[in-house]
């Protein structure tokens, strides 16, 4: 794909001067979409308040997204991906989000915090050995960072990767890792070297049914119910040499150029639960009359509905620009922490605006604007808080390291 709708968007200094300017989807993209949105509209929509109930983890969903390839979007054809771009991959997390937030949390992992690392990071053999069964939903994968005393600060973690002979043994415990329970293939961020910090860290794939490898605590969770969140423990567990990912002590790095991808993944979703704010919020002002008139008729509520809008459409800007430097070979952490920090905080905004407009309809599960109000949070949190994203931001627009 060559770029379709962003090319020439943004210069490399900004927008220059005439600069052409091209906001339109390529006929590519819009099949993407359409195909999508008719996916998640027809399966997922019809059953999202269901899941979120039942806290269930959607088997039936996800086997049918790995037949329409989005278990592994931009994994190249040779490894059994979809070889797409970055624009498709937030596209289709965007309209899966928008139907349920959980179902969009369990595929963005798998493609942006395993998949990812493995094409860019991993020997020919792990790409062949590893790719094919994530990417065509045999297998399901999980990212491993996080540790009870290590959050923000990731290069304080514990976990520990032991040489002994032709393996390397591994203790540990990790938590809030999404897709924990049903996860077969795991990418475990562990200490390798005896130096403190960044530079001791080591990446490493872990198979699910190797001996010393368990789930722990399973979490209840405010919001994002149809994805589970668990602990994995680590005990003595053994994995072959060859299964370093990268080099050994590349590993911090590793994980935080992981989690610029993912971003735009978690940002995408957070597009997707600010859009269903707005179309349900729209649908029941229109619907709801007090007064004598439709809500949609009062100033208050047009200006909400006004602001959602345009905020949304901000986010989305932020979030191709982000992708399109992506796709191009450039640097976008800075861009990625924007897109993330805006998009999550425009989901919540607006996720507090449609329960305020449903009023106490808006409290209540019959009306999913309470359930996007639960969803919405996260975006804020994983895979960095808003806190952290404007601690990167301000780095790099201050020039400070």
């Amino acid at each position: 794909m060559d770029g379709g709708w962003w090319r020439n968007a943004w210069p490399e200094d900004g927008f220059a001067e005439g600069a052409h300017m091209d906001f339109h989807l390529s006929e590519e993209h819009r099949l993407i979409q359409d195909t999508v949105r008719s996916f998640a509209s027809t399966e997922i929509l019809p059953v999202a308040a269901e899941l979120d109930r039942d806290a269930r983890f959607p088997a039936e969903i996800i086997r049918r997204a790995s037949e329409l390839g989005l278990l592994g979007m931009m994994v190249p054809p040779e490894y059994g991906g979809a070889g797409l771009d970055t624009i498709s991959y937030l596209i289709a997390i965007e309209e899966i989000a928008r139907a349920c937030a959980g179902t969009s949390v369990i595929i963005s992992v798998n493609n942006s915090l395993v998949c990812d690392p493995i094409l860019r990071y991993g020997t020919e053999d792990q790409k062949r050995r590893y790719l094919p069964d994530l990417a065509q939903g045999r297998k399901l994968g999980c990212y491993c960072l996080t540790e009870p005393e290590a959050g923000s600060d990731a290069a304080s973690i514990q976990t520990t990767a032991r040489e002994d002979g032709e393996e390397w043994v591994l203790n540990g415990t990790k938590v809030f890792v999404t897709n924990g329970v049903e996860a077969e293939i795991c990418i475990v961020y562990a200490r390798s070297e005896p130096e403190p910090g960044a530079r001791g860290i080591s990446a490493f794939i872990v198979e699910k049914d190797r001996p010393g490898i368990s789930v722990g605590k399973v979490e209840r969770k405010l919001g994002i119910k149809a994805s589970s969140t668990a602990e994995i423990h680590l005990e003595d567990c053994r994995i072959p040499k060859e299964n370093l990912l990268g080099r050994r002590g590349e590993g911090f790095r590793i994980a935080l150029s992981t989690l610029d991808g993912g971003r735009l993944g978690i940002a995408a979703q957070a597009l997707g639960i600010a859009r269903a704010c707005l179309e349900e919020s729209i649908a029941y002002a229109r619907e709801r009359r007090q007064f004598g008139q439709p809500i949609a008729s009062f100033q208050a509520i047009q200006w909400w509905i006004a602001d959602m809008a345009t905020r949304i459409e901000a986010a989305r800007l932020l979030v191709y620009r982000a992708a399109s430097l992506r796709d191009r070979g450039r640097a976008y952490t800075k861009e990625a922490a924007m897109a993330k920090l805006f998009a999550s905080e425009t989901a919540m905004w607006a996720a507090h605006k449609a329960v305020q407009i449903h009023g106490g309809y808006g409290y209540i599960q019959d009306y999913p604007a309470e359930r996007h109000f639960r969803d919405a949070k996260i975006t804020e949190i994983y895979e960095g808080t808003s806190e952290i994203q404007r601690l990167v931001i301000a780095r790099h627009v201050l020039g400070v390291r």
